[in-house]
C-alpha cells in the first residue's frame, strides 16, 4: 500500500487512526513505541494525544509532524517558525534560495536536520578526515608494535613466518568517523526526498567505509573535543539527535520509527534567550541563562532553583521565566508560578519579575504580591504577566521580543 506522506497536527491535538492508518499499522507502531516509554504523546481509544513536545514522528515512509501554534497562524507559517527557532537555538546558519524556501513549507522538520548533516558531512570530507591512532592486533608476517605471547604460542606453533601482535595504527577509521558513517547510513536508509539522495548517495561513495559501533548516551559523552576535532561537534550533535531518537521495529523490521521531539517548553526559553543574549547584552547589560541559587538544604542533600533568565542593568536585577502557555484570555497565571517568581524576587534580590508569555498582541500585566504583616518588603515585589506577539516573520518576531524587553524592563522611567 501507498504511505501517507505527511500528517500534520498542532501540539496538544489528538490523532485518530483511520482505516488507513491501520492498513499501514501506524496504530501498532505508534502503541508499542509508546510502550517502549515515549513522553511525547499519550494513549486514547483508537488514537493518541500529542503533548507539548513538537517536532516529526517517523514511521517507515509515513510522517507525522507535530508543530507548535500560539496565535492564529496556520500550519505553514508555524512550520516555518519552529525550523527558525531550531535554527536560532543551535546556531545554524542554512543559506536556501527562494525556491527552496517554499519548498520548506511542505518539508517537514525532519527534512531540516537532514539537509544540516549532508552539508557538515560535505563540510568535513572537503576539510579532511582527521586520523587517531587506534589499537589492534592480529597475525602479521612481520613484527610489528608488541608481541602477544600466549596468542602467538597458540596460533603460530607451525607457522614461525608469523607474529601474533598489538599494535598501533593511524589512520582515519576511528569511533568518531563510526558514528558520522551509522548516522549517514540511517539518512540513507529513512530519506524520501530525491534532491537529497544523490548528495548521500556521493557522501557513502567518498567516506570511508566503517565497522558499525554501538551507539549510546555514554558513547558521545566520552568524545573529547579539543583543537584538532572542534569542527566536528555539530555533525556529531545531529548524529547523536538521530541515532539515539531511532527505534528499529526488531520484530517485523518495516515500522522503525525516528522521532525528533522537542519541548516547547524549554525551546522558548532557549530561543528569548539567545535573541536577548544576541540583542541586547553589552557592557552595561548582563544577559544570564539558569544561574543556579541553593534555597533549602539538609542532611540528605540540597536543593536549588534556576530562574530562565537574568538581566543585570544598572544596578538591577531582572528575572523573567518563559512560559509556553495560553492562558486563555483570562491573563492569569497558576498559583505555583506565581510562588516560584516571589522566591525568586526574595533569593536573586530581584528588583523586577515577569512571567514572560507568546501572544497574538504584545502587552504586560501589572502583578502585586499581597502585603504581609510587619513585612515592608513584600509590599514593594511585583510580577508582571507579559505577552509578547508572535509573528510569521522571524526576524521580525525577534525584534518583537528585543523591544519589548528593552521598553518593559530596561528603560530606566520603567517602574510598572
Amino acid at each position: 500500500m501507498k504511505p501517507i506522506e505527511s500528517i500534520v497536527v498542532f501540539e496538544h491535538e489528538k490523532l485518530y487512526f483511520t482505516d488507513e492508518h491501520k492498513k499501514l499499522k501506524l496504530d501498532q507502531a505508534l502503541e508499542n513505541y509508546y510502550g517502549d516509554g515515549t513522553p511525547f504523546f499519550s494513549l486514547i481509544k483508537n488514537g493518541v494525544k500529542f503533548n507539548q513536545h513538537v517536532g516529526v514522528i517517523k514511521i517507515a515512509q509515513t510522517t507525522i509532524e507535530i508543530l507548535p501554534k500560539a496565535d492564529h497562524n496556520g500550519k505553514d507559517e508555524w512550520r516555518q517558525l519552529l525550523h527558525d527557532m531550531i535554527r536560532t537555538v543551535w546556531g545554524f546558519e542554512v543559506k536556501v534560495s527562494s525556491s527552496a524556501s517554499l519548498k520548506l513549507k511542505k518539508n517537514s522538520i525532519l527534512n531540516l536536520y537532514y539537509e544540516l548533516y549532508v552539508k557538515e558531512i560535505e563540510y568535513l570530507l572537503h576539510r579532511g578526515l582527521i586520523k587517531r591512532y587506534n589499537r589492534k592486533e592480529g597475525n602479521l608476517h612481520a613484527l610489528k608494535g608488541a608481541l602477544h605471547f600466549s596468542k602467538h604460542i597458540s596460533q603460530n606453533l607451525v607457522h614461525h613466518e608469523r607474529f601474533y601482535v598489538k599494535y598501533s595504527h593511524y589512520d582515519v577509521n576511528h569511533e568518531i568517523h563510526r558514528i558520522l558513517y551509522k548516522a549517514l547510513k540511517l539518512i540513507e536508509q529513512t530519506n524520501s526526498k530525491s534532491d537529497l539522495s544523490s548528495r548521500i548517495g556521493t557522501l557513502l561513495l567518498n567516506f570511508p567505509e566503517m565497522s558499525d559501533v554501538k551507539v549510546t548516551d555514554s558513547t558521545f559523552e566520552k568524545i573529547n573535543f579539543d583543537r584538532k576535532n572542534q569542527h566536528y561537534e555539530k555533525a556529531l550533535q545531529i548524529a547523536k539527535l538521530l541515532l539515539l531518537n531511532y527505534h528499529p521495529d526488531v520484530s517485523r523490521g518495516k515500522n522503525n520509527v525516528l522521532a525528533l521531539m522537542f519541548d516547547m517548553n524549554r525551546l522558548w526559553e532557549q530561543f528569548v534567550y539567545v535573541v536577548l543574549k544576541k540583542n541586547i547584552q553589552h557592557i552595561d547589560i548582563k544577559v544570564r541563562a539558569q544561574q543556579s541559587k541553593e534555597f533549602w538544604r539538609s542532611e540528605n542533600g540540597a536543593s536549588r532553583m534556576k530562574p530562565d533568565i537574568v538581566l543585570e542593568a544598572n544596578g538591577n536585577r531582572i528575572v523573567l521565566d518563559t512560559k509556553w502557555k495560553n492562558l486563555n484570555g483570562n491573563y492569569l497565571p497558576s498559583t505555583e508560578d506565581l510562588r516560584q517568581m516571589y522566591a525568586y524576587h526574595r533569593y536573586f534580590k530581584a528588583t523586577k519579575t515577569a512571567l514572560i508569555y507568546p501572544g497574538e498582541e504584545s502587552k504586560l500585566i501589572k502583578g502585586d504580591y499581597s502585603a504581609i504583616e510587619h513585612d515592608e518588603v513584600t509590599d514593594t515585589l511585583t510580577c508582571g504577566v507579559a505577552f509578547i506577539s508572535t509573528h510569521q516573520n522571524i526576524k521580525q518576531w525577534k525584534e518583537n521580543i528585543v523591544s519589548f524587553v528593552k521598553d518593559n524592563f530596561l528603560a530606566s522611567h520603567k517602574t510598572y
